[in-house]
């Protein structure tokens, strides 16, 4: 699709506003007015209208909920707008002819608004009218095609590693406990061992490697005494503080996969660690060589001379 003249200022801008989201709210309280709300849950920047009086504002969707959205002024002042069954959403008309109708689904985040409603007892103007320019909405509607996934994908990235984190500190926490215990892993030797790999910038375990997973802790826990050590790595290419960060999501998501799976007491695994682009086994320059860097090798440990079976 190509844009011309304005259709390029409106795509920019709307693009720079959806992705920019994510900046505080709170920017412009220094200068709030006295009489600012700071009740029902808004930012310090909201705009309260008064209760049973009529108002008129324009801005920017900022935010979009189910019966709600926010929009923002030139002024960096946030409404709250509160739909209802007869708020009317339109496009602006013209000369001898009138807007056309739109559902409320049409109101994304991004698009330049004017919303005329009056004032309810939370501070929240309750739409009688929305109004909108046609050429705006088509691209805020491509804007939200092309950044809703994004979004998505990273909330969903976001989401695994949060709770890959949560399983890492435990570990780390249980492992501490434990290695009060254990006096020196130089009096432990290893009992069964297992590698798993990975694709490139993936801490994703594949089935081939579940099922060497699965096997080495079948033998673990018919294993007296055991521990168990966990080691992630990642290949030389990218970034190094990338690849610390990602042979630890990696060594993250053994564990994750042991406990959840086979409830491996996180007592039992030693501080799992992620080495980065160290320590490879590889020869980083061929394709192969990078496949085999982009591990975790996992190892079974038991005190030496204890190899008799039962926990």
């Amino acid at each position: 699709m190509r844009f011309h003249g304005s259709g390029i200022l409106r795509f920019t801008a709307l693009a720079l506003v959806v992705l920019l989201m994510g900046v505080p709210s709170g920017l412009g309280q220094k200068n709030m007015p006295a009489n600012q709300s700071r009740d029902v849950g808004y930012s310090s920047s909201a705009r309260a209208t008064v209760s049973g009086q009529k108002a008129k504002v324009k801005g920017t969707i900022e935010r979009r909920d189910a019966d709600t959205f926010s929009i923002r002024d030139d002024h960096n002042m946030e409404t709250i707008v509160l739909l209802t069954d007869r708020t009317s959403v339109k496009s602006k008309g013209g000369f001898f002819r009138s807007g056309k109708n739109y559902d409320v689904t049409s109101l994304l985040r991004g698009l330049n608004v004017e919303v005329e409603g009056v004032g309810n007892q939370l501070g929240q103007l309750v739409a009688d009218k929305v109004r909108f320019d046609s050429a705006d909405l088509k691209v805020a509607r491509m804007v939200d095609s092309r950044v809703s996934p994004v979004e998505q994908a990273n909330q969903r990235l976001s989401g695994q590693v949060d709770e890959l984190g949560e399983v890492s500190k435990l570990a780390r926490n249980e492992a501490g406990r434990a290695n009060e215990r254990i006096s020196s892993l130089d009096d432990y030797e290893v009992q069964h061992s297992a590698a798993v790999y990975f694709k490139v910038n993936s801490s994703v375990i594949s089935p081939e490697d579940r099922r060497a997973l699965d096997d080495l802790a079948r033998k673990a826990t018919t294993t007296k005494g055991y521990v168990i050590e966990i080691s992630g790595y990642a290949d030389s290419t990218g970034n190094v503080e990338r690849n610390r960060v990602l042979s630890q999501q990696r060594a993250d998501a053994v564990v994750r996969y042991l406990q959840e799976n086979f409830e491996i007491p996180l007592r039992r695994i030693v501080t799992p660690f992620g080495y980065g682009q160290l320590r490879p086994v590889a020869d980083n320059t061929t394709a192969e060589g990078r496949r085999q860097n982009r591990r975790v090798e996992v190892k079974v440990l038991v005190k030496r001379g204890m190899t008799a079976t039962g926990q």
